[in-house]
């Protein structure tokens, strides 16, 4: 079960559980901060706002990205999306690309939405799909198992 709590407990647990992460910022659907464990408003606004035109760019290439890693020589930069929030964050070169944006999911996932007390994933999660509320499959039928095979009398002899 995933807990929900403010952005700077996420991040920190996020960067205590991935040491390749390095800097994080988090940003609302509205383009506000929503949480980062950058010192300076410089910083934070930088990574911000690469973090932005990465997906921008990409956008213009591919509709609908969900995560995207730009991999450098000093490290790389990877931004995911879940509905309209985004979290962003640096890490040491030569990551492991799989398990850092698993983790990104998770704590972005992790943290409440602002002003309310679940996540926007709980959200999401709550509300079933329409095709779920109206259809209910039934169960499959168990397998029947093979008869088994009936020993002759030359078998046991042999044994």
């Amino acid at each position: 079960m995933l807990a929900f709590m403010d952005a700077a407990q996420a991040i920190a647990d996020l960067t205590e559980i991935s040491p390749q992460v390095k800097d994080v910022v988090v940003i609302a659907a509205d383009g506000s901060l929503i949480g980062s464990n950058l010192p300076g408003e410089a910083a934070v606004q930088r990574l911000a706002d690469g973090a932005r035109r990465l997906l921008d760019a990409a956008e213009g290439l591919r509709p609908a990205v969900a995560q995207l890693e730009a991999a450098t020589t000093s490290g790389s930069v990877f931004v995911v999306r879940d509905g309209a929030r985004l979290i962003a964050a640096t890490t040491t070169p030569e990551p492991t690309v799989g398990l850092v944006f698993y983790d990104l999911k998770t704590c972005l996932r992790s943290i409440t939405d602002v002003g309310s007390t679940e996540s926007v994933g709980a959200k999401a999660a709550a509300s079933p799909a329409p095709e779920q509320e109206t259809e209910s499959k039934p169960k499959p039928k168990p397998r029947r198992r093979a008869p088994a095979k009936k020993k002759e009398e030359g078998d046991d002899a042999a044994a």
